[in-house]
This record gives structure tokens, sequence and C-alpha cells, in this order.
């Protein structure tokens, strides 16, 4: 797959990010952060059911060769959900996601120095040190008033 398709894909997702933490933002501040994500949890859930049954059959049986720790994804996914519906509405969209991405770079930085995880390692270097740090003088020029 070339470079331009998986970033066009990527911008998608991000596109998507947006519009979900607003939509989970507007159902969080009229009905409730747990109303919110089950909402978004239960609607995702039946619908990518629905497909996985179309297109595969329910390949569930492959389970036995991921990791125990992969599993809890879909707990991470609630954490997801739940912070953005409960931040985004409160703090705007800008400083949620400028938050959001320093962490992930973070995380990932961590994950992908250390090899966790079965993460292939890919060392700290100077050049990504400085990319995070620019993301985090973003957080603080997003969220200053």
């Amino acid at each position: 797959m070339n470079l331009q398709l998986l970033a066009a894909i990527a911008a998608i997702g991000g596109v998507a990010t947006a519009l979900q933490a607003h939509f989970m933002g507007l159902i969080d501040k009229r009905m409730g952060t747990l109303e919110s994500v089950f909402i978004t949890y239960f609607s995702g859930g039946a619908l990518i059911g629905i497909l996985m049954l179309i297109q595969r059959g329910g390949n569930l049986t492959a389970s036995a060769g991921v990791p125990w720790y992969a599993y809890s994804s879909g707990a991470l996914g609630l954490v997801i959900v739940g912070t953005l519906a409960y931040s985004a509405p409160r703090l705007g969209l800008v400083a949620v996601f400028t938050i959001f991405v320093f962490a992930q770079f973070a995380m990932g930085a961590l994950i992908d120095h250390f090899g966790w995880m079965g993460s292939a390692v890919r060392p700290l270097t100077v050049s990504r040190l400085l990319g995070m740090a620019v993301v985090l003088a973003g957080v603080w020029l997003t969220i200053r008033e």
C-alpha cells in the first residue's frame, strides 16, 4: 500500500475521531458520560459484529494466539471514549486532542524504545525527543488562557 493512501486512511481516522469526540461530548452534556460511552460502544459493537459475521463468518477461533494483555483493548477503548466524552466539551476539541496526541507520542515512544509487549525496538532518538517537545509546546500553547 502506498504512503499517500496510508496517510489518507490515517487522516480519515483523525476526522472520525474529532467528530466522535464532539458527538460524544454532546451526549455527555445531556445524558452523562456513562451513557455516552454505552451508546458509542453499543452502536459500534453491533455494527462491527454484523460486518465481521458477513465478511468472515466470525473468525474468533484464532484467539488462542493472541497475548492475554491484548484483550484489554476493549477496556482501554472505554477509557479513551470516556475521557474524550468528558473532557472535550469542557476543554474544547483542540486542547483535548493536543493533549491526547502528546500522551500517545510519549507512550508510543516508551513502547518502541523498550520493545514492550512484542513491539519492534525503535530507539528514542534526539529527533524524536525534539518532535515530542514541539508537541508538548503545542499542548501548552493550546490550553493556556
